[in-house]
């Protein structure tokens, strides 16, 4: 397990035996035949968290790799599209406590599953390897700020912050 002590003023953790979804903030675990999804630790509080879910296709449906398949209110509004192309299951666990994507986001929280068209395997190794997805955090708002300043870090950020406290409206 990789352990970021400092990621935007939280400790977060990235589990090295799944795969990465790294535009999307996903993780990735094969479970018998099908390749189980989640929103990584990190890309929760970089979202800040998750509000409501709903889905954008029909349990079972056959999607395209690409194609939106999730509606999810964190911070703002988010579509997440489908890894890979295959048949999709949601945990409808999640739409009845939603509060389990954020307490436990590898294991009870997880968001879907999907049972790759093709090869399991090389659906599987389309994902980014737990390295790649540090790697990318890296970049990241959570890294630039590891102790979750207010406002951000950077000169623009806290000058936009300050204006619009105080702002009268």
């Amino acid at each position: 397990m990789a352990i970021i002590e400092k990621f935007l003023g939280q400790r977060v953790e990235i589990p090295e035996d799944h795969r990465y979804d790294v535009r999307q903030g996903l993780w990735g675990r094969c479970v018998d035949h099908t390749i189980v999804f989640g929103l990584t630790q990190p890309a929760l509080v970089l979202f800040g968290g998750v509000k409501d879910v709903d889905w954008l296709v029909d349990d079972s449906q056959a999607v395209r790799k690409g194609e939106a398949i999730l509606f999810a209110i964190t911070g703002k509004i988010l579509y997440i599209d489908a890894p890979v192309a295959g048949s999709v299951q949601f945990n409808k666990k999640i739409r009845e406590n939603t509060a389990l994507i954020t307490s436990d986001p590898y294991h009870e929280g997880w968001l879907f599953l999907i049972q790759p068209n093709g090869g399991l395997d090389q659906a599987y190794q389309t994902l980014s390897s737990p390295q790649d997805y540090l790697d990318k955090l890296r970049l990241s708002e959570g890294f630039k700020n590891p102790d979750g300043i207010k406002g951000g870090v950077s000169g623009i950020c806290k000058a936009v912050y300050s204006g619009i406290g105080e702002q009268k409206i």
